[in-house]
């Protein structure tokens, strides 16, 4: 066992085991954590004994809330470098995820927001139980769907992801499955024997023994007003097309939006329609990295996470307070390139 108080690793027969393990801060990750998981990534991909990489969360709770909110609030306050310099290295090991030539199996069990989808819905085998809360709910801080966030949702059937990705609701088991954010439902009491056979077996072998028909979701049965609402291309036009609709679902979801930050919510839909155009994660990745960085300097993203996590008084003063605030040059702000501070995952 290697130890460095916020991420466990450890090797048995086949496999090799990432613990997050900050379960107090429902594992939210730091620039160390990345770090320390990017490094056991390169270091196991060569080794030839180790056939399967595996991670999960420490404790009840979840795999992950994210990434340290309070870190970027503190350091966005201060206008520092350590949130562009803490993304450049997350979204890097996003990347490094979805190839990673080995099978990396995410037990997404739990709370998994943020930066803990980051960390397993780009792998290729992701395992939710019916404790699974899966979430990007970025638009509610005055941020924006990070960690190709908005390359997962940009693909998802219909609007589906638009509409998660602008209210930021969290799904369960059958619904993360629909919007293919995951891939298997297993029981959680089924995990740690799921997770111990991979040190004799390959997943094809083990997945079978354990994976079920997930419980019933709720999303499947408002596809109609979803797509019919969202595919608007303004977020005006959504939240007109919501509140008129006539299906009490649609009125509460307008409800939420008229929460969130108004710029968050235009920025979010630019970035997701620009994202199905573009054909790889990679620059998605490079796209959202843009978009956070600017983020970072928008006075939402401060007055979100005070109101939100350190306050906690649930009452943003938004800037600009409504949407028709927003013009779509502070939209068109956030997508400008960054020069030589660019990510650079994907070519020119």
């Amino acid at each position: 066992m290697v130890q460095d108080d916020s991420v466990l690793l450890r090797t048995e027969g086949r496999a090799a085991y990432i613990l997050l393990n900050r379960p107090r801060a429902l594992n939210a990750l730091t620039h160390g954590m990345v770090r320390t998981i990017a490094a056991a990534l390169d270091r196991w991909e060569g080794d030839g004994a180790i056939a399967t990489v595996v991670i999960a969360g420490a404790g009840d709770r979840g795999l992950c809330a994210g990434g340290d909110i309070r870190a970027i609030h503190a350091d966005a306050v201060a206008g520092g470098r350590a949130s562009a310099d803490f993304w450049r290295d997350e979204y890097r090991l996003n990347a490094r995820i979805s190839r990673y030539p080995k099978p990396y199996v995410a037990l997404m069990d739990g709370l998994v927001m943020g930066g803990g989808v980051g960390v397993s819905a780009h792998g290729d085998v992701r395992v939710v139980t019916e404790k699974s809360t899966v979430a990007m709910p970025e638009t509610g801080i005055g941020f924006v769907p990070d960690v190709g966030g908005t390359h997962l949702l940009a693909r998802a059937p219909g609007e589906l992801g638009t509409h998660l990705a602008l209210t930021g609701r969290p799904v369960g088991a059958a619904d993360a499955l629909l919007c293919r954010l995951a891939d298997h439902y297993v029981p959680s009491d089924r995990l740690p024997q799921l997770s111990a056979e991979l040190a004799t077996a390959d997943v094809a072998e083990v997945l079978p023994r354990h994976a079920q028909a997930a419980p019933g979701g709720e999303l499947a049965e408002h596809r109609e007003w979803i797509d019919a609402c969202y595919a608007h291309d303004t977020v005006d036009g959504i939240v007109t097309r919501l509140l008129d609709h006539g299906d009490p679902a649609a009125k509460g979801a307008a409800d939420v939006l008229l929460t969130r930050s108004p710029t968050a919510l235009k920025v979010t839909l630019a970035a997701l329609r620009r994202a199905r155009g573009l054909s790889t994660l990679e620059a998605v990745l490079d796209q959202e990295y843009r978009v956070s960085c600017a983020a970072h300097s928008s006075p939402d993203l401060i007055e979100g996470v005070r109101a939100q996590i350190i306050d906690k008084d649930r009452t943003p003063r938004w800037l600009p307070p409504s949407l028709d605030g927003v013009t779509d040059a502070d939209v068109e702000r956030f997508f400008a390139p960054l020069g030589e501070g660019e990510l650079g995952l994907s070519p020119a």
